[in-house]
């Protein structure tokens, strides 16, 4: 439920933050906006979920789990879960993705995002996450022939496609090595790391937007990291960062490789869909530009050998001329 301007103020006033200055910040693809507040010298941040207040009770849980194993999410001064409002630590305006941009070196910035994966996924997983399980990962690919189709065709996905499409997909998950079970974060991309200059090690590293968590593959967030929707990471950095991921983890590279692939092509689809639902649905045009992006890295990950069937199902319905930014 949506709480007004008047709600979020009481909120404020309430945890003795009512008189402070206030500045909206960047706003995401969800629901939720943020502020940052100024009064007597100190800054803190604003979580108004209050359209989605479902997710704070998961984002204050996760946040105490990762800085309890040393990890720097964002201390959660006070939060209401019911009405959707988190009070919590200022981690800055140094995001990786403003950074890496201007920086002539981007490796040591990805060496660091890369450590605090291997870091977190030698940690004991969280009791209370659900599994990123098939049915998951099947109910997001679907995401492109829920809305990328309509968009192309001006019709949904006729019956037999759309059976092809989980046919292909749920062969390739069948074959694919999904273990270990490690914290998945979901989100770990630029635009969710802050660099904490007056912080070392993984440390330096701010975690944002993880309340969408859950337990699964260890690739998914590697992929999230490398493959990012935002900006064009090199192959070459893409390559020593995979590398640095399995040499440290002591993944077998093989089948990380594979898994990494499937779970990137994956992804892929899911994030064509969930951007042309943010313009259908949310009046979000801004996220089509990326598109264009997102279809060569999926072209990248279908050749993988074991994503044949999905590769020939892209090849069928949605070839190479196709895979393009929807027309407005």
């Amino acid at each position: 439920m949506y709480r007004s301007k008047k709600h979020r103020l009481e909120f404020l006033k309430r945890h003795g933050w009512g008189k402070a200055k206030i500045s909206t910040l960047a706003a995401d693809a969800s629901f939720r906006h943020y502020y940052r507040l100024e009064s007597e010298g100190r800054t803190v941040v604003l979580m108004d979920a209050s359209i989605d207040s479902d997710s704070v009770g998961p984002f204050v849980e996760m946040a105490q789990y990762l800085r309890d194993l040393g990890f720097s999410a964002p201390e959660v001064i006070t939060d209401d879960t019911e009405e959707g409002f988190v009070l919590m630590e200022d981690l800055g305006d140094q995001k990786f993705n403003t950074l890496v941009t201007k920086s002539t070196n981007e490796e040591p910035f990805y060496e660091r995002a890369i450590d605090v994966l291997c870091a977190l996924h030698e940690k004991p997983t969280p009791s209370w996450l659900p599994p990123y399980d098939e049915d998951i990962l099947l109910a997001e690919a679907n995401l492109l022939i829920d809305w990328y189709w309509p968009a192309l065709n001006n019709s949904c996905a006729p019956e037999r496609a759309r059976q092809s499409y989980q046919d292909a997909w749920a062969e390739v998950f069948s074959q694919i090595d999904f273990s270990p079970h490690v914290t998945v974060l979901r989100d770990y991309h630029s635009d969710n790391l802050m660099w904490l200059t007056n912080r070392h090690g993984i440390s330096a590293v701010g975690l944002l937007d993880f309340q969408d968590a859950l337990i699964g593959p260890p690739a998914y967030d590697v992929v999230s990291l490398l493959e990012d929707a935002r900006r064009d990471v090199s192959r070459v950095l893409v390559e020593k960062m995979v590398h640095r991921y399995i040499n440290r983890s002591n993944a077998t590279s093989e089948s990380f490789r594979e898994t990494y692939n499937a779970l990137g092509a994956q992804r892929s689809c899911k994030i064509v869909g969930i951007f042309t639902r943010l313009w259908k649905r949310d009046g979000k045009d801004s996220y089509l530009d990326l598109i264009p992006r997102v279809w060569r890295l999926l072209g990248q990950n279908l050749t993988e050998p074991r994503l044949q069937p999905v590769r020939n199902w892209f090849d069928h319905h949605i070839p190479v001329d196709l895979r393009v930014k929807p027309k407005q």
